[in-house]
């Protein structure tokens, strides 16, 4: 049997490492009365899901019965679910889940939600995430728009998780069926759990087990009656300590508000430091520029005078026999200084080319930070690409570029978006442990968002979950030892957040991880 490793109070994984849940006690009662030996498995949703649907799993103790889900299994219901849209206090007004339209939204991956708001006709950004919990927390700081999630799991995780500032506001779609599932072939076996669970709710064991997990999320008369008297002494209590916790309240906000201005701080040092950085390749690029220039324009003459002078060497040959040139005999030399020039006048336009990049990137005047520039994205990844090309050498042999053919362009700040590429670049050449490993950086259109995407995976050594969700906060590094200061992300964020674009990453623990880029061509008008 599988299930949903972290979807209280339905099924999940305690503290204790125990599985637990409504739908666990459910599926070990029915096991007892209908003599079944069973195994459950609780993992990510969207893991379970992909071994149900290859046949590593029998069946499922809990899935919503969609009208797409029915045509593809058999169920047997023992609830109802129904998913709700979840906001901020601050979050705007809807009331209904059409108006969720030019929203970023975060919903389960593979969920049921996933799959009906994917595949609807609203332009609906979706933010796919493990867990509800891990949808709650983000929406709860200040990530994204709305959040949907299961109704009852969203309540018990908020009251559990202490997530105050966000609340339930309107349905996504009516009760759904909810309980056991297996494929259409497996009738015999979804039979036996039904039979089994028609016993448990005759006897009446089925309404204990649901009255003990859905019970206390159910607030009755009594209960207001005592949340108020609560309330009341609360109150009382606080009056007689009021100063106490001012005082405590105060300090502690001078405390958080110091440590602000302190990360301001460091991160305006940090752009001050990028700025005259980028005055100094500037001004180096110009020096480099000017000899590589004279480089490029008397490479052609050279071979054009030795072109000439090759008829007076030849005849020369001819009457005194072969003679020597730098040691080198007269025949070999006329066929390797074309050779060699040829190769040292592309050498010189290619350290012309890295000068010009460097000098486009090192841009921070008035319009560096415009975004009215129509930009190519697979234009800004080659660029970038040959900016940290000595790196790349160092930490791969393997470096594949899958760029489209002809992507649309989109308007932004060329040198902003080039210094996400290249900070991302960077970031996974240092996650790989040798030269063995590959980096894949792909481009491609998807039309039914309208945005650009850029892909950068590499086979590294992985992101933990538990630091996945923290990448982009400031100063939060994994490689503090090794002098990582923990702006990069949070700096990439902010410019990919500026452009109205999404920053995205998939990672497994010692197999690599994949950052997704994705830019919407249009834009709105006050945000530029």
């Amino acid at each position: 049997m599988g299930g949903d490793f972290n979807y209280p109070p339905y099924e999940f994984i305690n503290e204790d490492g125990e599985l637990t849940g409504y739908n666990v006690e459910l599926s070990q009662e029915i096991a007892a009365v209908m003599g079944l030996n069973i195994k459950i498995k609780l993992m990510p949703w969207a893991e379970i899901r992909a071994e149900f649907d290859r046949g590593s799993v029998d069946i499922l103790q809990g899935m919503a019965a969609t009208p797409e889900r029915t045509d593809l299994y058999n169920f047997s219901p023992h609830t109802f679910v129904n998913h709700s849209i979840f906001a901020r206090n601050n979050s705007p007004k809807i009331s209904h889940y059409s108006e969720l339209e030019n929203y970023r939204v975060i919903v389960q991956n593979s969920g049921s939600a996933f799959d009906m708001l994917n595949d609807s006709d609203l332009n609906i950004t979706l933010i796919p995430v493990e867990t509800h919990a891990d949808a709650l927390r983000l929406l709860a700081s200040g990530r994204y728009d709305f959040a949907v999630v299961s109704n009852l799991p969203g309540l018990y995780l908020s009251k559990k998780l202490g997530l105050s500032n966000i609340t339930a506001i309107s349905n996504l779609e009516r009760n759904r069926l909810y309980g056991y599932a297996t494929k259409t072939a497996d009738k015999a076996l979804l039979s036996q759990f039904t039979q089994g669970l028609a016993i448990l709710k005759n006897t009446g064991r089925q309404q204990e087990i649901y009255d003990k997990w859905f019970g206390p999320l159910k607030v009755s008369p009594w209960s207001k009656a005592g949340i108020a008297a609560g309330i009341f002494v609360v109150v009382l209590l606080l009056v007689s300590i009021i100063v106490i916790i001012w005082n405590k309240a105060l300090r502690k906000k001078v405390e958080s508000r110091t440590k602000e201005l302190q990360a301001q701080q460091l991160q305006l040092l940090h752009a001050d430091k990028m700025a005259s950085l980028g005055v100094l390749v500037s001004g180096v690029a110009h020096e480099i520029n000017n000899p590589c220039s004279i480089l490029t324009l008397n490479f052609p003459f050279i071979k054009e005078a030795f072109e000439d002078a090759s008829e007076i060497l030849d005849e020369y040959q001819a009457q005194q026999g072969d003679l020597l040139i730098a040691g080198v005999s007269y025949n070999r030399f006329k066929k390797m200084l074309p050779e060699t020039l040829d190769d040292m006048h592309i050498a010189s336009n290619k350290v012309k080319g890295i000068v010009e990049d460097l000098k486009s990137f090192a841009v921070k005047g008035e319009t560096a930070h415009e975004k009215t520039d129509s930009l190519d994205l697979n234009l800004l990844a080659n660029r970038s690409i040959r900016l940290v090309a000595n790196q790349i050498k160092s930490s791969t042999n393997h470096l594949e570029v899958n760029l489209a053919n002809a992507l649309p362009a989109f308007k932004g700040s060329g040198s902003r978006i080039e210094q996400v590429i290249v900070n991302l670049i960077l970031n996974a050449c240092q996650a790989l442990e040798d030269k063995n490993q590959k980096i894949i950086i792909t481009s491609y259109f998807h039309s039914k968002q309208n945005n650009v995407v850029l892909t950068i995976e590499d086979q590294g050594i992985g992101i933990d979950q538990q630091h996945l969700i923290k990448l982009t906060d400031p100063f939060y590094t994994t490689k503090r030892q090794a002098g990582g200061t923990g702006l990069g992300l949070s700096v990439s964020a902010g410019i990919v957040a500026d452009h109205q674009g999404l920053l995205t990453f998939k990672s497994t623990l010692g197999k690599g991880t994949k950052v997704k880029l994705s830019l919407p061509l249009l834009q709105q008008e006050n945000a530029l």
